[in-house]
C-alpha cells in the first residue's frame, strides 16, 4: 500500500520519542500538505481568463449572495485581510468586473456589486472551475468524497465552535 508523505514524518517521529500521540500531527499534517498541494495546482480555467483563486473567490461570493457587499463583509466571507480585499477589489474595478456604490449617509462606506461583465464572467467561468476541481478528486468515488465531505464539516463545525465562525 502506498504511503503519504505525512505517515513518513509520523514514522520518524515515533522513532525519536516512542509513545508520543501523534495522531493530532496525522489529521492536522495531512490537512496541511493537502490544501498546499491545491494552492500549489495551477486552476487553469481561471489563469486563462487571468484571475487569481482570491479575485474568483470575491467575484463568486458577490455572484452567490446576490446582494451588494462592503469590503469588510467580502473580508469575512472569503476569510481574507481587508487590505488584501481593497487591493483586489481595485484590480476587478480597473477591469470593469466590479462596481462600487458610495452609501448615502456614508460616503465612507462602500458597496460593492458585479458589473454585468463580471456576473457573465462569472457564470461562464463557474462549470469549467468546478470540472477542473472534480478532476483533482477524481481518484476517490464518490461514496469517499462523501464520507471526506462530512468528516471535513464536523471538523469545520467543531473548529469554527472553539475558534470562531465567521460574522456574517
Amino acid at each position: 500500500m502506498a504511503e503519504d508523505i505525512v505517515a513518513g514524518v509520523l514514522r520518524q517521529w515515533q522513532q525519536v520519542h516512542p509513545g508520543l500521540d501523534t495522531g493530532p500531527m496525522a489529521v492536522i499534517g495531512r490537512l496541511n500538505r493537502c490544501s498546499a498541494l491545491l494552492q500549489q495546482a495551477v486552476d487553469a480555467p481561471l489563469v486563462q481568463e487571468g484571475l487569481t483563486r482570491a479575485e474568483f473567490d470575491l467575484l463568486g461570493t458577490l455572484r452567490r449572495t446576490g446582494r451588494e457587499l462592503t469590503p469588510g463583509q467580502l473580508a469575512r466571507e472569503t476569510f481574507a485581510s481587508g487590505a488584501a480585499v481593497t487591493k483586489r477589489l481595485r484590480l476587478l474595478e480597473e477591469r470593469g468586473l466590479v462596481a462600487r456604490r458610495a452609501d448615502a449617509r456614508d460616503r465612507r462606506v462602500a458597496h460593492l456589486s458585479l458589473t454585468d461583465q463580471g456576473r457573465e464572467l462569472i457564470d461562464r467561468l463557474l462549470p469549467d472551475q468546478l470540472s477542473f476541481e472534480s478532476s483533482l478528486l477524481s481518484g476517490l468515488s464518490g461514496e469517499e468524497l462523501g464520507n471526506l465531505s462530512t468528516t471535513l464539516s464536523d471538523l469545520l463545525l467543531h473548529l469554527e465552535g472553539r475558534l470562531g465562525a465567521p460574522r456574517t
